[in-house]
């Protein structure tokens, strides 16, 4: 490692985004726990990070609200509270590790955390005051594996680009809560919603996919937010035969309950993709944004990833369900 075990005891993660991006980040956490066991490691984050960061204990020992920056669109800017984290964390960590993206909008923040080393993505001609501890930008490859690269760079040992979604006690409670008439297997899963209206796939498309689902055999449970409701509506809308509506009485947590157990997902590239690779349920993933090499499962045997951009054609994404059943 190019720092040793002992000058690192406390280590910073910035990575302020939404869940799918966070779980991209897990095999390079996975790596540097093991780099560094008895580090105190803290997440810098949406509001909503301090639930990961507790789903992920094994990784992260504290969490962090960070309250934006201009140039960041994930939330609104306060320049209040933002002054006032600065002021919180300045000179707290003997590492922090800029993991949000390639660092154009972000590095120059990053120096006013005061951490004794800095590292994490650059891109050239940019930003980054002392290079030793970051590495330019890898734009291609998947997202995971991204993350690992920096660690490489680190000097920190490869333990896999695995994804993981630990289930919890309560998790489990939360599923038995929905009393679903399903059976482990039996059932697919349809994710029809996207934070993004761009990568929604269109409602008659899912509604379609699903009712060859059920024509298999196969049960149809449709889940989203509460917020979706009415994407979800639609699909069941367009469908002949009946589906499960779960649409905002499930948790997370019993969402990926339910992901674990199902013979497949259908969804858009969002983040369920990640926690059906994480559980190698096999799914198809409806790609809109263009870049399925970067978010897509790693696992192209397990989980089809079609570029929609590239291959409009409803008929191709009904022959990779197809071999989907067939194959895994």
């Amino acid at each position: 490692m190019k720092l040793p075990d002992h000058q690192i005891k406390k280590i910073a993660i910035f990575r302020a985004l939404q869940l799918g991006d966070m779980l991209c980040i897990i095999p390079a956490m996975r790596a540097l726990r093991y780099a560094y066991p008895s580090a105190h490691i803290t997440l810098l984050g949406l509001p909503w990070g301090k639930s990961f960061t507790e789903r992920f204990s094994s990784y992260f020992d504290e969490f962090i609200h960070f309250p934006g920056f201009p140039g960041l669109p994930e939330q609104p800017f306060n320049s209040r509270e933002t002054v006032e984290f600065l002021a919180g964390i300045q000179g707290k960590f003997d590492l922090l590790l800029q993991m949000q993206g390639n660092g154009t909008v972000i590095n120059p923040m990053m120096e006013l955390f005061g951490a004794s080393y800095t590292g994490g993505f650059y891109t050239r001609g940019d930003f980054a005051a002392n290079l030793e501890y970051f590495v330019e930008y890898p734009d291609y490859g998947p997202e995971p594996e991204r993350h690992v690269l920096l660690m490489k760079h680190l000097g920190i040992p490869d333990h896999g680009n695995e994804l993981e979604f630990p289930i919890t006690e309560k998790d489990q409670a939360d599923y038995d809560k929905l009393q679903l008439p399903i059976e482990p297997g039996r059932y697919v899963c349809v994710h029809p919603g996207s934070r993004g209206s761009w990568r929604q796939w269109p409602t008659e498309h899912f509604a379609a996919v699903a009712d060859y689902c059920a024509e298999q055999g196969y049960k149809v449970v449709i889940t989203g937010t509460k917020e979706e409701a009415s994407i979800i509506n639609e699909v069941i809308g367009h469908m002949k035969h009946p589906a499960i509506d779960t649409a905002g009485i499930t948790t997370l947590g019993a969402v990926g309950m339910l992901i674990k157990n199902a013979r497949a997902l259908i969804s858009n590239c969002t983040g369920v993709s990640h926690i059906a690779s994480a559980f190698q349920t096999p799914s198809i993933v409806i790609s809109m944004d263009g870049e399925p090499e970067r978010w897509g499962p790693i696992n192209q045997q397990r989980h089809y990833t079609i570029n929609w951009l590239q291959e409009p054609g409803f008929d191709y994404v009904m022959q990779k369900t197809a071999e989907l059943f067939q194959n895994t």
